[in-house]
């Protein structure tokens, strides 16, 4: 059987590392924000090029504490797209703020700029541009606007964990960068688990006391807060994950340029990298019009594709005609019918992926 993601295989390559290092958590007797957690935001805050860094216990979390430490909530909007995974508004309606969606550019599927000034408003506060599949959005444009426009720009980076733009590790340029560290991810715990990385020292204080009840000191709220603890045990884990994290997107290259090469002339779309950005392939999507008869095709050989994703958020039952939207989402709409994601992950045998290949090809045969 070969999946479209395995974090087993993972969690089994770094075994002995990953056991050493549960291990001295068990008996620490410091399990909720101790040293680990402490060490990790570090050595992340480090590798990301920020300044700080912020645990917390998922994804989702992250964009929301990044808003309200922003001062977003009620009577706000936030521009963000459709295609992406519903965390990204279900974070935008948890601080109480109005998601705005607009559509994605049909070459790297990340947020098209051009239509950022047709939903801008006076309530505008935020862009949320989500880097997806492992490449980054246009942050040039997208900077540009929020610089005009006197908003916030926070990086949704919870499928580009190393990926960078024009040099910079992703979640350094905006104002906040978000992380899920899903176990799934480039950089994924063996649970739930959220980073949060910026440069501003008192964004990064008010979102370490908003993830605690908006503790400074136990106990005193100064502010109200909420619970989104990363516990040590995560922790430990992604700091030998993220020791890790450079070679293993290394690896997704690899299959990437092999899947490039033996894929390209068929009748489908492979991805395309922006001349600027480097891809670290979270996911490798394909684009084709005949995509459920090739998910039958794969699965006949014991293979299972993956779609990201199948219907568009302002499509779903929860929101659908309940939330605004620009004018036209005709590449959204399009690719929700047309994307299909092939096995991607480091530890993937070379001989499963020429499996796929020769899966692939003889679709077309």
């Amino acid at each position: 059987m070969i999946l479209c993601a395995n974090p087993l295989a993972q969690n089994t390559s770094y075994l002995d590392e990953i056991q050493k290092a549960v291990s001295s958590v068990i008996h620490s007797n410091r399990y909720i924000l101790g040293p680990e957690v402490e060490a990790l935001e570090s050595e992340f805050a480090s590798y990301i090029g920020t300044k700080f860094s912020i645990g917390v216990a998922n994804g989702t979390d992250a964009l929301e504490i990044a808003l309200r430490a922003l001062g977003i909530g009620p009577g706000a909007e936030v521009i963000t797209v459709s295609h992406t995974a519903v965390a990204t508004v279900a974070a935008i309606e948890a601080v109480g703020a109005d998601p705005v969606l607009v559509d994605v550019d049909p070459k790297y599927f990340t947020l098209d700029p051009t239509q950022l000034e047709s939903v801008y408003s006076p309530k505008t506060k935020a862009v949320i541009a989500v880097h997806l599949y492992g490449q980054s959005a246009d942050l040039d444009s997208i900077q540009r606007f929020c610089k005009e426009k006197g908003i916030f720009l926070i990086e949704d980076t919870s499928q580009a964990h190393g990926a960078k733009w024009n040099g910079k590790r992703l979640g350094s340029i905006g104002d906040i960068g978000c992380y899920s560290c899903y176990p799934t991810k480039n950089l994924g715990a063996i649970g739930d688990g959220g980073l949060i990385t910026t440069s501003d020292p008192s964004l990064a204080a008010k979102m370490k006391m908003l993830r605690e009840y908006g503790w400074k000191d136990r106990y005193i709220s100064e502010f109200a807060g909420r619970n989104s603890r990363l516990d040590e045990l995560q922790a430990a884990i992604l700091r030998v994950k993220l020791r890790h994290l450079n070679t293993d997107n290394g690896k997704r290259k690899t299959i990437a340029s092999i899947y490039d090469g033996e894929l390209s002339k068929l009748n489908l779309k492979t991805p395309v990298k922006h001349n600027v950005a480097e891809h670290v392939y979270h996911l490798y999507v394909i684009q084709l019009e005949s995509r459920e008869k090739m998910i039958s095709h794969l699965k006949e050989a014991n293979i299972f594709p993956g779609v990201h994703y199948p219907m568009p958020i302002h499509l779903q039952p929860a929101y659908i005609g309940k939330i605004k939207t620009s004018t036209s989402m005709k590449v959204t709409e399009n690719l929700s019918k047309t994307v299909l994601s092939l096995p991607m992950y480091p530890e993937l045998p070379l001989d499963d992926v020429k499996k796929v290949v020769t899966s692939v090809r003889s679709f077309f045969n």
